[in-house]
């Protein structure tokens, strides 16, 4: 169980140093804004893969089923901001 805690702490840290070198104010931010860039677009993908990661571990470890699952949820709706053309809306408005 010490090793999903820390698992889900350094994941927290990472996408919170990321928010900030991306220029968001906050890390809600940074998860709710559709990617712009091709390294933001890795990043979303990165993030529902160790979504994916943590739910499968989930398995062995019921309470981090409900933990992967956000990370998941939040990768994946990135990808498919990213998919849909999002991001280069957000483009042409700034």
């Amino acid at each position: 169980m010490a090793a999903g805690v820390w698992l889900v702490v350094r994941l927290l840290r990472g996408e919170k140093r990321r928010a900030r070198e991306a220029g968001f104010p906050s890390l809600s931010a940074y998860l709710k804004a559709a990617p712009q860039t091709d390294l933001e677009k890795q990043a979303a993908v990165d993030l529902a893969l160790k979504g994916v990661v943590i739910c499968l571990l989930g398995l062995m470890v019921p309470p981090l089923l409900l933990v992967g699952l956000f990370p998941l949820f939040y990768g994946v709706r990135k990808i498919i901001y990213a998919s849909m053309g999002l991001g280069l809306l957000d483009d042409a408005q700034r």
